[in-house]
C-alpha cells in the first residue's frame, strides 16, 4: 500500500505540476480548441457564456484536459513501475507495446477528431441554421461537446489494442473475429450514429476508421499468434 500511494502521489504532482506550467496559457488553449466551430460562424458570430463562472472554469477545464494529456508518460510510468515486478518476463514484453500503443491510439484519436471531424461536424451544424437564427454557442456547452467527441472517436481507435488483448487472454479466436466481422461492421455504424451529428459524413467518419482498426488487430493479433507458437516450438 505504501508503493501504492508514493505512485498515486508522484501522479498527481505531476500532473498538478503540468497545470500550473500551463495557467497563463489557458485561454490560448481554449482558443486553439475553439478554432473548428469560430471557422464555421457565419461572419461576425462569436461564442457566449451564460453563466457568471463560465469565463474561470471553462478555461480550467481545459488546462486540466491538456494536463491530463501532456502527464499521460508520466503516469504510464508509475503505473508500469508499481505493476512490473509483479509480472513475468513474457507479460512485461507484451504489455510495454500494448501501453505505448494505446496511447498513440488514443492521441491519433483526438486528432483525427479535431483536424477531420470537426470542421464536418460544424460545418454541418452552422449550414442547417435556419435564416435569422444568430449560432452562438456558450463555451461551457461547447468544451462538453468537443470532450464527448474526444473521447468517443479516442476509445474508437484503441479498437486494436481491444482485439489484442481478447485474443491474448483467449476470450475469442481470430477466426471468431473474422467470422464476427458483419456484425462488428453494423455495429460500428449504430455506434456512429448515436455518438456523431445527424450528419451521414461525420457517421461514416467514426465507424469506417473503427472497421478498419478492427481488421488491423486481427492482422497483429494473427502475427502475434504465431510468434508465440514459433517460440514455443
Amino acid at each position: 500500500m505504501l508503493e501504492l500511494r508514493n505512485r498515486l502521489l508522484k501522479i498527481i504532482a505531476g500532473l498538478v505540476v503540468v497545470m500550473l506550467a500551463l495557467m497563463p496559457f489557458a485561454n490560448d488553449i481554449y482558443i486553439f480548441l475553439a478554432t473548428p466551430l469560430m471557422q464555421s460562424l457565419p461572419e461576425g458570430g462569436q461564442m457566449i457564456a451564460t453563466e457568471v463562472t463560465t469565463p474561470f472554469f471553462v478555461p480550467l477545464k481545459v488546462v486540466l484536459l491538456a494536463a491530463f494529456i501532456i502527464s499521460a508518460p508520466h503516469t504510464l510510468y508509475q503505473l508500469w513501475a508499481f505493476i512490473a515486478p509483479g509480472l513475468y518476463s513474457n507479460e512485461k514484453h507484451l504489455i510495454a507495446p500494448l501501453v505505448i500503443t494505446s496511447v498513440i491510439l488514443f492521441l491519433c484519436g483526438m486528432a483525427f477528431a479535431y483536424f477531420l471531424v470537426f470542421p464536418v461536424v460544424f460545418g454541418f451544424i452552422t449550414s442547417t441554421t435556419p435564416d435569422g437564427v444568430a449560432v452562438m454557442t456558450d463555451i461551457g456547452k461547447y468544451l462538453d461537446f468537443i470532450i464527448g467527441l474526444f473521447i468517443a472517436f479516442s476509445l474508437a481507435f484503441e479498437t486494436p489494442v481491444a482485439v489484442v488483448l481478447m485474443v491474448t487472454a483467449g476470450i475469442v479466436s481470430i477466426t471468431d473475429l473474422r467470422e464476427a466481422r458483419s456484425y462488428v461492421i453494423v455495429g460500428a455504424f449504430v455506434i456512429g450514429a448515436i455518438i456523431t451529428p445527424p450528419d451521414i459524413i461525420s457517421q461514416f467518419m467514426l465507424a469506417i476508421p473503427m472497421w478498419l482498426l478492427y481488421e488491423a488487430g486481427i492482422v497483429v493479433a494473427g502475427m502475434m499468434q504465431k510468434q508465440v507458437q514459433q517460440y514455443e516450438n
